[in-house]
């Protein structure tokens, strides 16, 4: 599923498309995703002009004029291929590679928007975990997705002394709190592991003892995995690939993650990665340098 740095290199790479720019034409080639699609999905859409383009957690906004904003969130397996005018995919490329599957005409690929530039932003969701719905823009705050979200850890402020009072009284290990989206929006299972060894913390130690010197170490690891990820692209593991067909590469960065049996990357441990299951989610982690 595409984490924080994920979509918002998605959002990047869509701002120059549809920023500013009128849907001349929406085509939903079917009646739903993860859910129903919202009524006349199509009509509501066509002839908008997209006002900006913004991102709360991991998920998508896209502002429309007349008050509305389309909300979308990627799901397992969703992407957004771009098309410009005279510009065809590169041979080769992810879009060829998956069958044709990003063109617009695609087994999978429900929702085409064209704009008045003559672009075309194709969305496809081969697994259909997706979602779009429309909301009004000014009672996003309230809506039932994003009212118990809790701070985005990129926002100034997202401090230690904030993180702390969430993780005041959670016996739940740092790991699992910090996946808990009341207590921190957008983060997932990767780069909880990549921030945890950071700041030398071990994801099973209880979420209240993190609080204090720990916070304070812990908040700026996650701006930074976060910050270096979204430089990077993202992270390409499985069907991740950006809006213009090319592949994130934070995972060839990746510290512990995915690195069960290697030796620890810190400098003068002598550890080595482990494996361990929480909540059903792999962590990996130093048992040595992470305590």
């Amino acid at each position: 599923m595409p984490e924080l740095p994920e979509v918002e290199t998605i959002r990047k790479g869509l701002v120059p498309v549809l920023s500013g720019r009128r849907l001349v034409l929406v085509t939903a080639r079917r009646e739903d995703l993860r859910v129903p699609l919202p009524p006349n999905f199509n009509d509501r859409l066509t002839g908008r002009r997209v006002r900006i383009l913004r991102r709360r957690a991991k998920y998508l906004l896209v502002d429309l004029d007349g008050g509305e904003t389309l909300i979308v969130h990627m799901g397992m397996s969703g992407r957004f291929t771009v098309h410009q005018p005279g510009i065809s995919s590169r041979p080769g490329s992810f879009v060829h590679k998956m069958r044709e599957d990003g063109s617009g005409a695609g087994k999978h690929d429900h929702v085409v928007f064209e704009t008045d530039a003559g672009s075309r932003v194709v969305f496809t969701d081969h697994r259909r975990f997706g979602l779009m719905l429309l909301a009004n823009t000014e009672e996003l705050d309230n809506h039932e997705l994003f009212a118990g979200l809790g701070p985005d850890p990129l926002d100034d402020a997202f401090t230690a002394a904030l993180l702390s009072s969430a993780l005041a009284g959670k016996r739940a290990p740092i790991k699992a709190a910090l996946l808990d989206q009341r207590v921190i929006s957008g983060l997932g299972n990767i780069y909880v592991c990549e921030a945890l060894f950071r700041a030398r913390i071990s994801p099973k130690r209880l979420g209240a003892s993190v609080a204090g010197v720990r916070a304070a170490r812990l908040v700026p690891a996650i701006k930074e995995v976060l910050e270096a990820a979204i430089i990077a692209g993202g992270s390409t593991l499985r069907d991740y690939a950006r809006a213009d067909g090319e592949l994130g590469y934070f995972q060839h960065h990746f510290s512990v993650y995915d690195r069960e049996g290697l030796r620890c990357p810190r400098k003068g441990c002598k550890g080595t990665v482990r494996r361990i299951v929480q909540s059903g989610r792999s962590t990996f982690y130093c048992p040595v340098c992470q305590r």
